[in-house]
């Protein structure tokens, strides 16, 4: 568990607001280094045959203004590609998604370690922010990005593998510590310590089935 664990606290997380063309919207940034170079993060995280070996099999047309789709998740267009440091997408879901966007930005640190920013944009309606906060997503992206640490190193989860892992003990665990970060973060916002509380257990309580 402790590898696991530690991935989820190599983790950075800020959550903020932004004005968008419908109204405002909410931001929800991580970061981590991970211990490969650029080009190779770049490739884990646009290609189509990569990306299924770590977080979810994805089908589409893979080139600027192009279409993508997760198998069973979010689907959008492709906005703005610039390799092997900008990848911005829209992130839609559901029958009725609204304003959400997803840019992955690389930067190379040295010549074997990469930071990645990974900053979700997405209006929220009160109601479903109001109970989850920033978890409900936050908690999702943390465990996508343990799956990338895991490929990096050489390691595969695939999305069958990745679901019943998150079932384990060991990955409730994981999910406890990553909804209780973003509380955190939540908190740092300026967030009402009640509404922190309430929300991160929620969260929490979605992702272990407490």
């Amino acid at each position: 568990m402790g590898d696991f664990v530690d991935e989820i606290n190599r983790m950075h997380r800020e959550v903020g607001l932004r004005q968008v063309e419908t109204g405002e919207a909410r931001t929800m940034l991580l970061r981590r280094t991970y211990d490969a170079d650029i080009a190779d993060v770049w490739d884990a995280v646009t290609s189509p045959e990569r990306i299924s070996r770590w977080f979810l099999p994805v089908s589409g047309e893979f080139e600027l203004g192009g279409r993508y789709q997760l198998e069973g998740n979010a689907g959008g267009e492709i906005l703005e590609c610039a390799e092997p440091t900008r990848l911005r997408v829209s992130w839609l879901y559901g029958p009725d998604p609204g304003f959400s966007e997803v840019e992955v930005r690389l930067t190379a640190d040295g010549e074997d370690r990469t930071v990645l920013e990974l900053e979700h944009v997405a209006v929220v309606p009160d109601e479903f922010w109001g109970q989850f906060g920033p978890g409900a997503a936050g908690v999702g992206w943390d465990l996508g990005l343990v799956g990338l640490a895991v490929h990096l190193a050489g390691g595969e989860l695939s999305s069958e593998g990745t679901e019943a892992w998150e079932a384990t003990p060991e990955g409730k665990e994981c999910a406890t510590r990553s909804g209780e970060a973003w509380g955190a973060a939540y908190a740092a916002s300026g967030a009402d310590p009640e509404v922190v509380a309430a929300t991160t257990t929620a969260t929490i309580a979605a992702y272990t089935g407490s």
